[in-house]
């Protein structure tokens, strides 16, 4: 059985963060180099750098539903008026977190992200997805690993 636990946020949140707008969710090579270029965008131009200091330092990588698109973004914790950057609402509820861990800090989030989609949702029977969107954060673990973990609003399914 896949490794995951369930937790519950008693409050809504709200995370803050720059991102792009996918035309076609399944173009997934077109995706990933519009995601790319803007972490390179912002990485360069201090933005991130910006919004990491109004937080807790803790980078997220977002995905969302914006306006009934796609959306793939940077972020922090926290609701924050940056120029340029979007305020999204992440609701109260249960959320799957699930974790994982590897060598490569910028790949990580993708790994985790390309396990929970790529399958995982569809063997935990329990509980449903149900958005409007998920988190993903990455540290320096020990050994010069990296740990992560995804956080996904679901509920729960009665069988």
């Amino acid at each position: 059985m896949p490794n995951y636990s369930i937790k519950t946020i008693s409050e809504n949140y709200k995370m803050t963060a720059f991102g792009v707008t996918f035309q076609d969710f399944n173009d997934w090579a077109g995706n990933a180099a519009k995601t790319a270029a803007k972490k390179a965008e912002i990485t360069e131009n201090g933005e991130l750098a910006k919004l990491l200091a109004l937080a807790d330092g803790q980078e997220y990588q977002i995905n969302y539903v914006v306006d009934g698109k796609a959306w793939r973004g940077f972020g922090v914790m926290g609701e924050f008026e940056v120029e340029g950057a979007v305020v999204l609402d992440f609701l109260a509820g249960d959320y799957l977190v699930v974790p994982g861990t590897g060598a490569n800090k910028d790949r990580l989030a993708d790994e985790i992200t390309g396990k929970v989609f790529g399958g995982m949702l569809q063997e935990i029977k329990n509980y449903q997805y149900v958005g409007p969107g998920n988190s993903t954060f990455v540290q320096a673990a020990e050994n010069g690993e990296f740990y992560g973990e995804m956080w996904l609003r679901v509920k729960k399914v009665e069988g």
